[in-house]
C-alpha cells in the first residue's frame, strides 16, 4: 500500500521537531468566530457520535473491502482492505465491550485498536491521527475543537509518514478534509455541512492521486508505474470522512462493524 513510510513500506519513526508537509489550514480552528458548537441541526458530538463513526466506518470499509484490496494490489501488497477491515471490526468490538465515557476516549480506543491489531503501515498511521485526536480533543466537542484536533492528528501523520500533499498518500485525502473543515468553520457553516464538506474533498483528493507518482511506501518502487492508480490509502482515508458526513447527518451507524453491512455514504 502506498501509505507513508520509509523505503521499506513501513512507517518512518516520528519526527519531533517541526511539522512535515503542513496541513497549512490557516483558519485558526481553535478559537475565534467558530468556536462555537456550530451544530447546524446536527446531533450531539459525544462519546456516542464518535462510537457511531468507527461503527459506519467500519461498515463502508466492510464494503468496499475488495475493492481497497485491488488498488492496493495494483501498487501495494494486496491487503488493505483485509487488514483495515479486520482492524476496524477489533475496534467496534473494543468500544462495545467497554463503552468509553468520552470522545477522547473513545479516539483513545480506536487508535491504540488500530496500532495493535491491522497490520503493515496503516495501523500505526491510522492509529496516530486518532491517538492525537483522542489527546487533543476538547470537551464539549465543537465543530471548531473537533476541526482542530483533527488538523493536529493529520500532521502527527504526516510527522510519522514523513509524507506531504502529492507523494500519493492518505494525505492527498486527509488534509484537503482539514483544510475544508477549516474553511467551514471560516465560513460558518453548520456541523453537518462541514463534514460533507470535508467528506468531498478527501474523496476528491482520494481521486486526484490517480494521476500521480508514488514517492513514499511500497508504490514508490514501481516509478512511473505507480500512476494512474488510486491510492489504496488514500481511498480508505475518504470512506472516514464519508463514515463521519453520514454520523454528523443523523444516517446510519450503530452495529455497521460487526453486522458486515454498510449505511451509504
Amino acid at each position: 500500500m502506498s501509505t507513508p513510510g520509509n523505503d521499506d513500506g513501513n512507517p518512518g519513526a516520528e519526527d519531533t521537531g517541526t511539522r512535515v508537509g503542513g496541513t497549512g489550514t490557516g483558519a485558526g480552528t481553535g478559537t475565534g468566530a467558530g468556536g462555537g458548537s456550530g451544530s447546524g441541526g446536527g446531533r450531539s458530538m459525544d462519546a456516542g457520535f464518535f462510537v457511531a463513526w468507527f461503527e459506519e466506518a467500519a461498515g463502508l470499509v466492510r464494503r468496499d473491502r475488495d475493492r481497497l484490496t485491488e488498488l492496493d494490489a495494483a501498487i501495494g501488497d494486496a491487503d488493505h482492505g483485509t487488514n483495515l477491515d479486520r482492524g476496524l471490526t477489533e475496534v467496534v468490538q473494543a468500544l462495545a465491550g467497554s463503552p468509553p465515557e468520552s470522545p477522547g476516549q473513545v479516539l483513545s480506543v480506536a487508535g491504540a485498536t488500530l496500532i495493535r491489531k491491522v497490520g503493515g503501515a496503516s495501523g500505526p498511521l491510522y492509529g496516530s491521527v486518532f491517538r492525537q485526536m483522542g489527546r487533543s480533543i476538547a470537551e464539549p466537542v465543537t465543530l471548531a475543537g473537533f476541526a482542530a484536533a483533527f488538523e493536529e492528528g493529520v500532521v502527527a501523520l504526516e510527522r510519522l509518514g514523513k509524507a506531504a500533499l502529492g507523494d500519493k498518500t492518505m494525505v492527498d485525502a486527509l488534509v484537503p478534509a482539514s483544510r475544508a473543515l477549516a474553511l467551514a468553520l471560516r465560513d460558518g457553516v453548520g456541523t453537518p455541512e462541514a463534514f460533507e464538506l470535508a467528506a468531498r474533498a478527501a474523496a476528491e483528493g482520494a481521486a486526484g492521486t490517480i494521476p500521480l507518482q508514488a514517492r513514499k511506501g511500497r508504490a514508490s518502487y514501481l516509478g512511473e508505474r505507480s500512476i494512474g492508480h488510486e491510492d489504496p490509502g488514500a481511498a480508505s482515508s475518504a470512506l472516514f470522512l464519508a463514515a463521519l458526513a453520514t454520523v454528523a447527518a443523523g444516517g446510519p451507524g450503530p452495529a455497521a462493524g460487526t453486522a458486515g453491512t454498510a449505511g451509504t455514504a
